[in-house]
C-alpha cells in the first residue's frame, strides 16, 4: 500500500513551467514586445497515458536561429512544410538540448540527454520524439549540441561537402562568417585545404554576449555581471562571477575570424566602400565556392566575382527576412555565362548523414583543431531579447539561451 501511494504521489508531481509565448505576429523585425514570459503554467512530470510514445524533457539549452523569423510571421512561408507556424498565445519552439524526465517511447529512457525540436519552456512534453537525437558523446559541452554538434554543424557539413564538394586549393568565401554556421564552414573548408575568406559585421556586434574559446564560456547575467565558466573536460567545471559590464569586452570580428577561427583572411563588410571592389581585392582570381548566409547586395556582388563552374550553397538570406520588400538581384546573368551551380538546401536533407558528420568532427574537436564560439544568454526570460538580437547582428557566434544547468 505504501509503495502504491508513493507511486501515485510521484505520478501526481507537478512543477511550475516558465514559457515564452507568442503575443503578436512579427511585422518587419522581430521585437521583444512580440513575446510574453508566462510564469503561471505547470507541468506534470509524468507522460500522460494518452501519449503512447511521448517523452517529457527538462530543457537545458535553446537555440536562436534565423529560420524562426518565418514562423513568427503571419504570412505563409515555404518552411511551413517542415515547421508549423506558431499560433498566437502558444509556446514557441526550436532546437534545444534537454534531459529525459519520463518516457513512453522505446528509444528513450529517463536520464537520457537529447537534442532536437523542443519548446521554449522549462519542461516540454514531446508527443512525437522520433526526430530527437540521443546524445552519446558527453565529453564536450552540452551547449555544443545546439550548434557545433547540432543543426548548425550538420548544416555547415551538408552545404559545404554535399552541395559544393570542395577541393584542395579552391577559393571559398563565407558570408556571416562569425555566425553559428559560417564559423564552421570556414574551418571545415580549411581542413580540406581551401583558401578561405569570411565577411562579418561591425565591431559593435561584438560588444554584447559571450564567447566560448576552447574551454572558456562567458555568460552574461541579466544584471550585466559576467560569469566565467571553465570547462576541463571531462574532469570538472567551475565558475566565478566578476562584477563588470560585458560592454567592456570587445572582439573585432575580423580578428576573431583570422586569429581564432583560422580563416586566411576576413573583412568587415560595413567598412567597405563597395562589396564588388572588396571581393576583387580578396579574390583577384575569383571565387570557386560561396557559402551564402546573407543574400541581397552581398549575393549580387558575389555573382560578379565567381569563377567559371563555381558553386553557391544557399543556406540563408538573413538580410532579407525582415524586409517588407526584399531586394532584387541584378547580376543573375553571371549564373548563365559562368555556368554556375546555385543550390538551396536545408538541414533536413542531410539528417541521415549525422553519424558520418560526427565521425568527421568529433576527432577534430578532441584534437582541438576546431574552435567554436557561442553567445550565451542566461535565463529563459532573456530568450526573446537574444532572439531579437540575432537579426541586428548583436551576437558573436552561435546564439544560445541557457534555461537550466545540468
Amino acid at each position: 500500500m505504501l509503495n502504491q501511494s508513493a507511486a501515485m504521489a510521484e505520478e501526481a508531481e507537478v512543477v511550475k513551467n516558465k514559457q515564452v509565448v507568442l503575443k503578436n505576429y512579427a511585422t518587419g523585425f522581430v521585437k521583444d514586445s512580440d513575446f510574453i514570459i508566462k510564469t503561471d503554467s505547470t507541468m506534470s512530470l509524468k507522460v500522460p497515458e494518452s501519449s503512447s510514445k511521448g517523452v517529457l524533457v527538462k530543457n537545458f539549452y535553446l537555440s536562436c536561429d534565423p529560420y524562426l523569423s518565418f514562423l513568427l510571421q503571419k504570412s505563409d512561408s515555404s518552411l511551413e512544410a517542415q515547421f508549423s507556424r506558431f499560433s498566437l498565445g502558444s509556446t514557441i519552439n526550436g532546437f534545444g538540448v534537454a534531459k529525459v524526465v519520463d518516457s513512453r517511447h522505446p528509444k528513450f529512457e529517463k536520464g537520457d540527454l537529447v537534442w532536437g525540436i523542443t519548446g521554449w519552456e522549462e519542461y516540454s512534453l514531446i508527443a512525437e520524439p522520433d526526430s530527437l537525437f540521443k546524445i552519446e558523446h558527453t565529453d564536450v559541452p552540452l551547449s555544443h549540441y545546439t550548434g557545433l554538434l547540432g543543426m548548425p554543424g550538420l548544416t555547415a557539413y551538408g552545404g559545404l561537402f554535399e552541395v559544393c564538394n570542395p577541393k584542395k586549393g579552391e577559393k571559398v568565401f563565407v558570408s556571416a562568417a562569425s555566425g553559428a554556421v559560417g564559423q564552421l564552414v570556414g574551418q571545415f573548408a580549411k581542413l580540406t585545404g581551401c583558401h578561405v575568406v569570411g565577411s562579418a559585421g561591425s565591431r559593435e556586434k561584438c560588444t554584447h554576449g559571450s564567447v566560448l574559446q576552447k574551454f572558456l564560456v562567458i555568460h552574461v547575467r541579466a544584471d550585466g555581471h559576467v560569469l566565467l565558466s571553465f570547462h576541463v573536460w571531462p574532469l570538472a567545471s567551475f565558475s566565478v562571477e566578476i562584477a563588470f559590464s560585458i560592454s567592456s569586452i570587445t572582439q573585432d570580428p575580423v580578428d576573431l575570424l583570422k586569429n581564432k577561427l583560422g580563416f586566411d583572411d576576413a573583412f568587415n563588410y560595413k567598412e567597405e566602400q563597395g562589396l564588388d571592389a572588396a571581393l576583387k581585392r580578396y579574390f583577384p582570381e575569383g571565387i570557386d565556392i560561396y557559402f551564402e548566409n546573407v543574400g541581397g547586395k552581398m549575393l549580387d556582388a558575389v555573382l560578379l566575382n565567381m569563377r567559371m563552374h563555381g558553386r553557391i550553397a544557399v543556406c540563408g538570406l538573413i538580410s532579407q527576412y525582415n524586409l517588407e520588400k526584399p531586394e532584387g538581384l541584378y547580376n543573375v546573368a553571371s549564373i548563365l555565362f559562368k555556368r554556375l551551380r546555385v543550390e538551396g538546401f536545408a538541414v533536413f536533407d542531410y539528417l541521415h548523414l549525422y553519424p558520418k558528420f560526427l565521425d568527421l568532427v568529433l576527432p577534430q574537436i578532441r584534437a582541438k583543431k576546431i574552435t567554436y564560439v557561442e553567445d550565451i544568454a542566461e535565463g529563459l526570460e532573456n530568450g526573446p531579447a537574444a532572439l531579437v538580437g540575432l537579426f541586428s547582428g548583436r551576437n558573436v557566434g552561435k546564439q544560445v539561451v541557457l534555461v537550466a544547468r545540468e
